[in-house]
């Protein structure tokens, strides 16, 4: 674990004339490591600016404040970041604590600086009204700031590691609440940026704060096993360097313990004590291309037995934050289990600094632009991230989203042209369609994985090929909800329900209102200030909403008209009577799902899956909360159940129209015998249905069949019916009264 470093304002090194000796002596050592690419005077001139800007302002140990911002700064150029970041680190706090403003950093130190100061400034300043928006809003901003320059949060995540170095200077429900942030919400950002160095530390430090006792008990046990640990090292260290050496391979091997807040983890996951977890130490090897990496990974294997299921290649398949390595474990000397890490020394950078090791090569020439395309690639996952981040209207939907892509682990499938689509362990092809586009996510109808037809819901495994079928017809479903893991998913199927349900719920609701004002001998007024004073007294944002609300069946009508016409007693208004003619213009009026309802038109429709009404039954309907009108067979066991809420039953009458289809879910039981299911299907498909389903199962009395098919109306399915008891063996056909599958289309 790094240890505190406390630069003092005016050590310097080297001559005056020199710009690195005007440099605190912790930031000019390290500046001086990179002096041929960076302009130390820029940055001499920017460690000024801000002595100058801070001068007698401290900190919470008594440091003078610069040292902080030096701090910041040492740790951009540790990561050989460039010049402007390394500025933009000297000055990230001088527009939000001192006199200057971002106009003066700017013109001082140019616009590229200036942004990113901005970016940084931006995630603090905005006021926060509960802890789980705050965390939102932290995450919104950070992102947003990322669409400017990532640099923004590379400077942030230098300014909360040094914060947490000296974390021990603040008070105790101060310091929690930091060392709790960290831990949820940056050391989680360092890890999608590929930045293992800057996230290890900061989940010590957090685990230090928030788990003193267990921290320090661990940290007992690891020094204590010091000595034994670096003898196990370097019993396999040792014949593994010689074996390396003697089969030509340029490599480095090296041990290094596991950082504590991992051990820690996986002693609670497997709650056992320290002494069992066998992983608590790590072999590195550093080769200088990849053919020795897998050079050294056949070397190790035939020195020790590997364990198969504990072999990962992140070579041929890099992590989303471009990580890259060989790992596996073995049993090595005395039977003990050893991970070990095979990787080249480029991958070891861009393991430690991630975004940092790639955004160097933005600097070099156009010979780079291979190591440019990686850097952008490296922030793919934030720009997926800002298409859907705007759909979160909720911060506990926001938060729920963002941690299921923070912490998801990953499998990796192909596209049928060979393209590779990383989704979270557990996608099903419903994910993998909405990552090819949110389009073919919405009409996803089937999928193929490697040829073979399956659900929507199949869980995916490491290395399928998937193939979506769409359907212009097919539209996002609550039940998607149980079976997508992806955040782009969820959030898409989320915002197309949330639109669908609203507009059909302002819609019914208008329909609603209009018919009671009509019968009460009112006009619903048009004046928006009238409108607005109506949906203020009923505590919604606006008339929209409030008539979303009736739809909901939220608010009542009789709620709204009172509130439209205060000074009118509604209760001793007489209902008109409708003449001949608007009796006739009632029954014309036909909804789109072939009923018409009390004069009531395009309203929200559902049938009752538990009786199947079609056109010739009697029907009935009921206002559902949320879910427009319910229509039922009058004989429905349900409709007693209804019955008891008198004003929320509305009459109806069937409207549809020749080409309406209504699904009916029929129950046959016949003899076994070969082909008894095609002869079913045969008599079904003469008299012009269509069968949406089928299934057929032998069993102790026969064969039993499963049929849903698409009718008219009541004569069409009773043709249906004596259709299919027309066929050699059948004994009997019924109308089954419940769906039970909500795959066909109900859902």
């Amino acid at each position: 674990m790094a240890t505190v470093t406390k630069p003092v304002a005016d050590e310097r090194e080297g001559a005056p004339d020199d710009p690195v000796g005007t440099l605190p002596r912790n930031l000019a050592e390290v500046i001086r490591t990179n002096v041929d690419r960076l302009d130390v005077g820029r940055i001499a001139r920017a460690y000024e600016v801000a002595k100058s800007a801070h001068a007698g302002q401290k900190r919470a140990s008594g440091e003078s404040y610069v040292t902080h911002v030096a701090e910041v700064a040492r740790i951009m150029a540790a990561i050989y970041l460039d010049t402007d970041t390394i500025v933009a680190a000297l000055l990230h706090d001088v527009v939000e604590d001192t006199e200057l403003s971002l106009d003066d950093v700017s013109e001082r130190f140019g616009e590229a600086v200036a942004t990113i100061v901005n970016g940084v400034t931006k995630i603090g300043q905005v006021p926060f009204e509960s802890a789980t928006e705050q965390q939102a809003r932290n995450y919104r901003k950070m992102l947003l700031s990322i669409t400017e320059d990532v640099r923004v949060i590379l400077v942030k995540l230098g300014d909360r590691l040094h914060n947490m170095r000296t974390l021990e200077h603040l008070t105790g429900i101060k310091r929690r609440r930091i060392a709790l942030e960290t831990r949820e919400v940056y050391a989680p950002m360092a890890h999608r940026l590929g930045m293992g160095a800057v996230r290890w530390e900061l989940e010590d430090l957090a685990f230090k704060f928030l788990e003193r006792d267990a921290y320090e008990s661990l940290t007992r046990q690891v020094r204590q096993r010091r000595q034994d640990r670096e003898r196990e090292i370097d019993r396999l260290r040792l014949p593994l360097s010689e074996a390396l050496e003697d089969a030509g391979v340029r490599a480095t091997v090296s041990g290094r313990p596991k950082h504590l807040w991992s051990i820690h983890r996986k002693m609670t996951a497997r709650k056992l004590p320290f002494e069992e977890i066998y992983d608590v130490m790590a072999m590195r090897v550093l080769t200088e291309t990849v053919a020795d990496c897998y050079g050294a990974l056949g070397i190790v294997h035939s020195l020790w037995t590997p364990i198969s299921e504990r072999f990962h290649d992140y070579i041929a398949t890099p992590k989303s934050n471009k990580y890259q390595s060989l790992h596996t474990t073995v049993f090595g000397p005395g039977g003990k289990r050893y991970e070990i890490q095979i990787r080249t020394r480029q991958m070891h950078r861009t393991a430690e600094f991630g975004i940092a090791a790639h955004w160097r090569y933005k600097e070099q020439n156009n010979s780079q632009k291979k190591k440019n395309r990686e850097a952008d690639d490296a922030l793919t996952w934030f720009r997926q991230i800002m298409d859907w981040q705007k759909d979160a209207s909720e911060p506990e939907e926001f938060i729920d989203l963002m941690h299921m892509e923070l912490f998801a682990n990953e499998i990796f499938v192909f596209t049928p042209k060979g393209n590779v689509k990383a989704l979270p362990l557990g996608a099903t092809p419903i994910d993998f369609a909405y990552s090819v586009h949110t389009d073919v996510g919405h009409h996803c109808a089937g999928a193929k994985v490697n040829g073979r037809i399956v659900q929507i819901s199949h869980v995916l495994k490491n290395g399928d090929t998937v193939e979506i079928r769409t359907d212009p017809r097919q539209r996002p479903s609550r039940g998607w909800l149980r079976v997508v893991r992806s955040a782009r998913a969820r959030g898409r199927i989320r915002h197309w329900i949330k639109r669908e349900e609203h507009d059909s719920a302002v819609r019914l609701g208008r329909d609603l209102l209009e018919r009671e004002m009509r019968k009460a001998r009112l006009l619903l007024t048009k004046d928006k200030k009238k409108r607005a004073e109506v949906a203020g007294e009923l505590d919604q944002e606006s008339f929209e909403m409030v008539l979303a609300a009736l739809g909901r069946g939220d608010v009542g009508p009789t709620a709204v008209m009172r509130q439209l016409y205060p000074d009118r007693d509604l209760a001793k208004v007489d209902q008109p009577r409708r003449n001949p003619l608007e009796r006739l213009a009632s029954k014309l009026r036909v909804s789109s799902k072939g009923v018409s309802i009390q004069g009531m038109e395009n309203m929200l429709v559902r049938y009752s899956r538990c009786c199947q009404p079609v056109p010739g039954d009697d029907v009935l309907g009921y206002i559902t909360r949320g879910r427009g009108v319910s229509i039922h067979r009058t004989d429905c066991p349900n409709v007693l159940v209804l019955a008891g809420d008198e004003d929320r039953r509305i009459e109806i009458e069937w409207s549809a129209e020749q080409q309406d289809r209504f699904l009916v879910r029929l129950y046959m039981r016949g003899g076994d015998r070969r082909g008894l299911l095609s002869d079913v299907a045969k008599a079904i498909t003469k008299t012009g249905t269509d069968i949406k389903h089928a299934d057929m199962r032998a069993k102790e009395d026969g064969m039993h069949g499963e049929f849903v098919v698409e009718v008219r109306d009541l004569s069409h399915l009773a043709k249906v019916r004596k259709a299919i008891r027309r066929v050699n063996g059948v004994f009997e056909v019924q109308r089954r009264e419940h769906f039970e599958n909500d795959d066909l289309g109900w859902a």
